[in-house]
């Protein structure tokens, strides 16, 4: 197992310096340029005060030079400084990491807590009203876009019950309740297409499992219907279920930058989103690292789980 890990977190890591070479030159790419943001207000300037503030930031350099550079001292644990606000990037991150990941459990567990539990029923009652309702309900859940339920769900909440989110975001340790009451919708927002997908994976997984020769036989025993299900056949139809939670956990992170932005969350997703707009390298280069680490890791965590449900899948 210990090999298993290592050799994972190998190619984790070359996955990573991929990923952070292609958002690198992508961001070079994109129109504009932060030196004529920086001094878009500034009136006249001289072709000198470009050269200088180009010179200062250290865009003066290749790109090739930028991105070594950026590299040997990202191995380090030095991932820069801000563009703007001068200050260390591992510090706005460090900041910020909490509420993304506050805000991405209570999404996961949400959808886990929902999705499994109306998979699992949908299959039991294969083909009745209920099913059918389950099954439009998920299939709803896949086509509304994160960023318009939102924006529907706080129109809804203000006009017909006079309620929105507290402003002034506030951590689960200073004060709980207002905490939980600024997080619930974006996490229910988040919840949503990802617990359509699961609901649909656990219903199709446990449909295929019920019909093996193992169940028939574990049928004819005697064995009651929900003994089956939830002994044998659920356990068997997981595999699947937990692969798609991990592949899913990529899209979640991604859909905080969005949400995060529409709630007023001081999350890595809005800090990814102002660094884009303001054109912050140092910025966006460091949260899509961390984002992609988070993305590595539980990618392993769902591997590992898999030999922890079935055996059979242990690495030797």
């Amino acid at each position: 197992m210990v090999n298993y890990v290592i050799k994972r977190s190998v190619y984790g890591l070359i996955v990573l310096l991929i990923m952070i070479s292609f958002v690198f030159i992508v961001m070079r790419l994109v129109p504009g340029d932060v030196v004529a943001l920086q001094l878009s207000g500034a009136g006249a300037v001289s072709e000198e005060q470009i050269a200088q503030l180009r010179s200062e930031l250290g865009l003066d350099k290749s790109v090739w030079a930028q991105f070594l550079d950026w590299t040997k001292n990202a191995v380090t644990g030095d991932l820069g400084k801000s563009l703007w606000s001068k200050m260390p990037v591992t510090t706005l991150i460090a900041e910020r990491i909490t509420v993304t990941l506050q805000l991405a459990f209570m999404a996961i567990t949400m959808a886990i807590l929902i999705a499994i539990p109306a998979g699992i029923y949908s299959a039991m009652k294969r083909n009745t009203w209920i099913d059918h309702m389950i099954r439009v309900i998920a299939i709803g859940g896949l086509s509304i876009p994160n960023f318009w339920f939102a924006l529907l769900l706080i129109i809804f909440l203000s006009l017909f019950f006079g309620w929105i989110p507290p402003l002034g975001y506030q951590s689960f340790f200073s004060n709980p309740i207002v905490n939980l009451q600024q997080m619930i919708l974006p996490a229910l927002v988040l919840a949503l297409s990802l617990s359509a997908s699961i609901v649909r994976m656990t219903r199709s997984s446990l449909l295929e499992v019920l019909h093996a020769d193992f169940i028939r036989t574990i049928r004819a025993k005697g064995a009651k219907e929900k003994l089956v299900i939830m002994k044998h056949a659920l356990r068997n139809s997981l595999i699947p279920v937990i692969t798609l939670i991990g592949l899913q956990v990529g899209f979640l992170l991604g859909g905080t930058v969005i949400i995060e932005s529409i709630f007023s969350l001081p999350g890595i997703g809005s800090l990814i989103f102002e660094g884009v707009t303001k054109r912050d390298y140092p910025v966006v280069q460091a949260t899509v690292l961390v984002y992609g680490a988070l993305f590595m890791i539980v990618n392993l965590i769902v591997d590992i789980a898999y030999g922890w449900i079935d055996p059979r899948m242990r690495p030797d």
